[in-house]
């Protein structure tokens, strides 16, 4: 395929019959980017890393990053923590360290296999293993949440939802392989800074897809892209490739936060009404997008040690785009002000008003099976322990206020004291 240059926004790689790769940078203004560049020493032009992932492993050569290069003490106990995939107290930072940061990948081989997907879509095992890499590797590893260990956390999670009664009933392979797949592409190439941030730096990408669900719209091309390039599922039918795509695509524009009220509203309304019928095609895709959504923000429902490495990576990775838009002197977004916005009080509200409501409708989905209430049980506690936390916080400054320095109110009083 040719490249060619598009003013300051970089590389666009085309290819014949794909969408075209555009060079992500998290912002349009070049000081900045080249300051961002510097600080983190991002130095990779994402279209041509694609690019060039893929052509070498079309030509067959795997990248060393996919090489398992571990004894054989850690592959035992990679091994061993896949054959219990399924409880929900997995440890995907102790799997991905195992792992050698590779996660990702292991995790999609073995639950294509467990799922039986490979043998029932005739899938080829190397172009398998290439595609998950291409996958792995369009994640940055720089940003603190938004990374493939986050996207083999959400990965995990779904298989654990595809696994409930009420839904494992009536799901289809293509059902199962879609689930999956949305899992782990769910936020591919993610910038690490959010939608209104690209926005107001008039971002390209915001352009393109008219401010509107603008990260999401860039995680389903990429992997369409990344789809089309390995040619993983060029053996099938093209309107069932075609099909898959479009599936592909809804599943995770759904997770779009700013659409959270729309699919809860529906939600509610089918459980009211006790209409869903999961023989339907429709109802099963709308179910999967639910799963989808609660495996993205299922942090809260972890054990405590998981959920707060978790809470602490995404508030980190707020407080950059904060100390970004302070240094160039925009406007703070929501949350990314380490000042004013702590970690408890950014999860409180998080839990409160995100992740409550529609982890309260799932369980009701589900039946309050198991997993439902173990669920919904960490999320209070952790709640609880958040509530503690901010507590403490608050007695510790209202302490700090009373000694050492002195406050305005008290230097008033010492003024009027001294005033003859």
């Amino acid at each position: 395929g040719d490249a060619r240059v598009r003013g300051q926004t970089g590389v666009v790689s085309e290819r014949r019959g794909s969408y075209p790769f555009i060079d992500f940078r998290p912002l349009n203004n070049t000081a900045l980017s080249g300051e961002v560049g510097t600080k983190k020493k991002v130095k990779r032009l994402l279209s041509f890393q694609r690019y060039f992932h893929a052509s070498r492993l079309l030509r067959g050569i795997v990248p060393q990053a996919s090489l398992y290069l571990l004894d054989e003490d850690y592959l035992g106990q990679a091994r061993h923590m896949l054959s219990k995939v399924g409880m929900w107290d997995f440890d995907i930072f102790l799997f991905d360290r195992l792992t050698n940061g590779n996660s990702l990948v292991t995790l999609l081989c073995h639950l294509f296999n467990v799922h039986g997907l490979i043998h029932h879509f005739q899938l080829d095992m190397v172009t398998l293993h290439r595609f998950f890499v291409m996958v792995q590797e369009d994640y940055h590893s720089q940003n603190p949440y938004h990374n493939a260990v986050h996207a083999a956390d959400v990965t995990q999670a779904m298989h654990c939802y595809l696994r409930e009664p009420k839904l494992a009933n009536f799901l289809t392979p293509s059902d199962i392989m879609l689930g999956l797949l949305a899992a782990a592409a769910h936020d591919v190439d993610h910038p690490g800074v959010n939608q209104p941030f690209l926005i107001k730096t008039k971002h390209h990408l915001a352009s393109l897809y008219q401010n509107v669900s603008v990260l999401e719209n860039h995680h389903w091309r990429s992997t369409i892209g990344m789809l089309r390039e390995s040619r993983l599922l060029a053996h099938l039918p093209k309107e069932v490739t075609q099909d898959i795509e479009q599936q592909l695509g809804s599943l995770i524009l759904a997770t779009d936060i700013n659409r959270q009220n729309e699919f809860l509203i529906r939600l509610k309304s089918h459980l009211d009404n006790q209409d869903l019928r999961l023989e339907d095609a429709q109802d099963r895709h709308f179910m999967l997008q639910i799963a989808l959504k609660c495996a993205d923000i299922c942090n809260p429902c972890r054990v405590w040690d998981l959920s707060k490495q978790w809470s602490e990576r995404v508030c980190e990775e707020f407080y950059r785009q904060g100390d970004l838009e302070q240094k160039f002197e925009l406007e703070i977004s929501p949350l990314c002000n380490q000042q004013k916005d702590t970690v408890p009080s950014i999860q409180i509200g998080f839990m409160t008003y995100i992740v409550e409501p529609l982890f309260e409708r799932w369980a009701q989905f589900t039946g309050n099976t198991p997993l439902s209430e173990n669920m919904l049980n960490h999320l209070r506690r952790n709640k609880a322990k958040w509530r503690s936390l901010l507590h403490k916080q608050h007695s510790s400054s209202r302490s700090n206020d009373h000694s050492g320095q002195v406050t305005g109110s008290q230097e008033q009083t010492l003024n009027e004291e001294e005033t003859p």
